[in-house]
């Protein structure tokens, strides 16, 4: 015992009260730090901010079917649902990013597991890749681990197309009028004109650890309302730290 101004306090109500203090604490979870000028898209807790089959799911800690969860600070796709059931379901954030921006979040994938993380729509691929025999450019990709994956996405790519194909670096289009009558030629032949169309979309870049993944660059829609997504296909998958910094503002980002 301890005597302080002439009262004891017993060692084992202190004991008590600091393992109290330390509870209430941890009680409190805050959302995971992220560096300046990143908003966090995850806190950590529950799935707010996010939604599924078109359903918000604030203050929520897993979706109605159990196929999507928060676990210990961590978004986990279950293989299957608490049906039993797999195949390819989606998380979606309520708001949309149609500014440019720079996404980063960390991803652990199980033995050959599939997933991937949609930027407005198109979905890029992120697996187990070298357990899946994929990506085997990827030197500092971990096994069982945390990966982290930094895309960049920027607007204003000018992308042309003949009968739906992309053309390419090595590609010619001519363009002629003639008689008041436009012609065009693909590579020295001769094209319909109305199988050629211009869009002018964004291009996503994509590193792991660091690392480009293969293609280099994937295109995006300028504007969507998708959001961005996570996705559960196959084999468990799990992802945090998700954080995003708009680079611009050619458009507005809206809920």
């Amino acid at each position: 015992m301890r005597r302080t101004g002439g009262k004891l306090f017993p060692l084992a109500l202190m004991l008590l009260l600091a393992c109290w203090a330390g509870g209430r604490a941890e009680d409190k979870k805050e959302a995971p730090k992220v560096e300046e000028g990143y908003t966090s898209l995850f806190n950590g807790k529950d799935l707010t901010g996010w939604k599924y089959q078109g359903k918000p799911l604030d203050d929520r800690t897993e979706t109605p079917d159990k196929r999507i969860e928060v676990k210990d600070g961590v978004i986990v796709m279950n293989e299957k649902d608490a049906k039993g059931k797999g195949g390819i379901k989606d998380l979606y954030t309520v708001k949309t990013f149609n500014n440019d921006f720079n996404l980063k979040l960390e991803f652990r994938a199980a033995l050959k597991a599939d997933s991937g993380v949609y930027l407005r729509g198109p979905q890029l691929q992120v697996r187990d890749f070298i357990r899946r025999n994929e990506q085997k450019q990827l030197k500092k990709f971990k096994d069982d681990d945390w990966n982290e994956l930094d895309i960049t996405v920027k607007g204003g790519n000018v992308v042309t197309t003949v009968n739906g194909k992309p053309l390419t670096d090595k590609d010619v289009l001519e363009l002629t009028v003639k008689e008041r009558k436009p012609q065009a030629k693909l590579n020295g032949k001769d094209i319909d004109v109305n199988a050629i169309q211009v869009s002018v979309n964004a291009i996503a870049t994509c590193l792991c650890n660091g690392e480009p993944l293969a293609p280099k660059t994937m295109p995006v829609p300028g504007k969507s309302n998708a959001g961005i997504g996570l996705q559960a296909e196959t084999g468990k998958f799990e992802f945090r730290n998700i954080r995003i910094k708009e680079l611009s503002s050619t458009t507005t980002s809206s809920r």
